[in-house]
């Protein structure tokens, strides 16, 4: 008689993938003739959660977003969280200059992310980090990022503003550079606008003024925006400057068929400044509203109408850089009233749907503007004079 011995089955089982986090993630990607890219990464939470998970989420979605674009650690080179509650662990998977800023995202979010990478044909670029500064150096430049200066001890919001200037501008000195010649873009961040703007943009001028910055010169392309919450620092700025970059790369916009220069209502900043480079030209518009060519509010009231303006008026900038739309890589949008979030949305999708965008609730430097929208748009170059980017 032959036995048969039984044997085991054994069921090859498959470990589950896990479930996908709910967060919204949005791409762009402008690769020059050099190599180097340049990406934008948005990432909203899609679903309603204490803020410690919606962290938890962005950290998974950012670190499954990077893996998808084939970026290696080291690529990222600034981020910007927008949040109206902050974790108590903010630790993030991220070797750049990080900037937390006070601006509610739209629900069901608590809190989102715009993140700024850089690839090169090497990988990635060697980056140094310093305090709040970031150095990213290139074969003829170095793009400097400075995150979240502030200076809460100083006083009023203009001896704020003065302060952060002051340490800013010395800052550069001690890398031979000057706030005219290399700053490219700045952000201030302000606690109560309406009250509390109006000391930022005099310690501005006045600063700008004794450094040789004024309307015979040039200012620099920058957004003014409550951004910060109550009872810490007044102002709080952040800055992108190129130190090697020469007079004949820069060029300020104005589109004076659509908007007056900033100084006619006193302040002091660029509508906009494009950048060229060997391979690219950067467009950095800043932050526009809906104001006509003598300084006024257009369409007071009515979100829908000012925001048609508001996107002329960039398509105006753009226009003069040789761009339009279709250039641009990520755009950040500020509402002063959450009920206008479906109007906005409505609009912002038919013009920007491809676009990486966030949207915030931030109120504008004036109490009549509903909405302001700043954005970046690339183009490629081919001037082989011009230092690589």
């Amino acid at each position: 008689m032959t036995m048969m011995m039984s044997r085991p089955i054994h069921k090859r089982q498959r470990t589950p993938e896990p479930a996908p986090v709910p967060v919204a993630v949005s791409t762009s990607r402008f690769a020059g003739a050099s190599g180097v890219e340049e990406l934008h990464l948005m990432l909203r939470p899609t679903a309603d959660a204490d803020v410690a998970t919606q962290w938890a989420w962005l950290r998974r979605a950012y670190t499954e977003a990077c893996a998808a674009q084939g970026l290696a650690a080291g690529t990222g080179v600034f981020l910007r969280v927008l949040y109206s509650e902050r974790p108590s662990d903010t630790a993030f998977p991220f070797d750049g200059a990080v900037s937390w800023v006070y601006q509610p995202p739209l629900p069901p979010a608590r809190i989102v992310l715009w993140a700024y990478h850089l690839r090169t044909p090497e990988g990635a670029p060697a980056m140094r980090r310093e305090g709040a500064w970031l150095a990213v150096p290139r074969p003829e430049l170095t793009h400097l990022w400075t995150a979240g200066l502030t200076a809460p001890d100083a006083g009023d919001s203009g001896a704020q503003t003065t302060a952060i200037l002051d340490a800013y501008t010395a800052g550069l000195e001690t890398m031979g550079l000057t706030l005219p010649e290399h700053v490219l873009r700045t952000w201030f961040f302000v606690e109560h606008i309406d009250e509390k703007y109006a000391g930022l943009v005099a310690a501005r001028r006045d600063f700008f003024t004794a450094h040789g910055l004024t309307a015979d010169t040039h200012y620099i392309a920058s957004t003014g925006i409550e951004g910060l919450p109550t009872g810490g620092p007044a102002v709080m700025m952040d800055a992108y400057a190129v130190a090697g970059v020469r007079p004949e790369q820069i060029h300020y916009l104005s589109a004076p068929d659509y908007l007056c220069p900033t100084h006619h209502y006193g302040v002091t900043f660029e509508r906009g400044v494009s950048v060229a480079y060997r391979d690219r030209t950067q467009v950095y518009i800043s932050g526009t509203a809906s104001i006509d060519r003598e300084g006024q509010i257009l369409h007071v009231g009515d979100v829908r109408q000012q925001l048609t303006r508001t996107l002329e008026n960039i398509a105006a900038l753009l226009a003069q850089a040789d761009t339009d739309f279709n250039h641009v890589v990520m755009a950040l949008v500020y509402l002063r009233h959450p009920e206008d979030r479906a109007v906005a949305q409505e609009q912002l999708q038919a013009c920007l749907g491809h676009v990486p965008i966030q949207v915030v609730l931030a109120p504008v430097c004036r109490p009549g503007w509903l909405i302001e929208i700043e954005c970046i748009a690339i183009r490629p170059n081919d001037d082989a004079a011009l230092p690589e980017f």
